[in-house]
């Protein structure tokens, strides 16, 4: 199987504005919206790209919040996983409670209890089309370092 490049997936990371009337924000008052956006934080830091947060805790019991990247090849993947893991750990001090896939590196998911992340190849991410299934969840676009703030929208 290939490895995939942005160049090769039509959807992108769009930098969102700031200046979203009434447009959804995490709350950062509490540890699953911290954990969150840590982590949007570190997977933007490795250019991982469509970078979502979900916000599930109306409507699932799972996790409070899922967040979904993209990575464009296994050893991105990889990396996205470890900076994820290695930036919540310093400066939150949590661990995931389980990771699973990242020999494979296809979709990696990394379960840190309140917060869901999903770390896919973009063939994985248009097959299972999680955005889709969680669809009635609160959406929140992560703008990129393209705008400069790198913070939710």
């Amino acid at each position: 199987m290939s490895d995939y490049f942005p160049s090769n997936f039509p959807r992108q990371s769009i930098a969102v504005t700031n200046n979203l009337v009434g447009s959804p924000q995490v709350d950062t008052n509490d540890v699953s919206g911290k954990i969150a956006l840590k982590v949007a934080e570190a997977a933007s830091d490795r250019k991982a790209g469509d970078i979502l947060l979900l916000k599930v805790a109306d409507v699932c019991y799972l996790a409070d919040y899922f967040v979904l990247v993209t990575g464009y090849s296994r050893v991105q993947v990889r990396a996205i996983a470890e900076a994820i893991e290695e930036k919540v750990k310093q400066e939150l001090q949590r661990r995931p409670l389980r990771v699973e896939g990242k020999s494979e590196a296809s979709w990696v998911a990394q379960d840190y209890g309140e917060v869901i992340v999903h770390i896919m190849l973009p063939k994985e991410r248009e097959f299972y089309n999680l955005e889709a299934f969680w669809g009635h969840a609160e959406r929140i676009e992560f703008s990129t370092s393209v705008d400069g703030e790198g913070k939710p929208t």
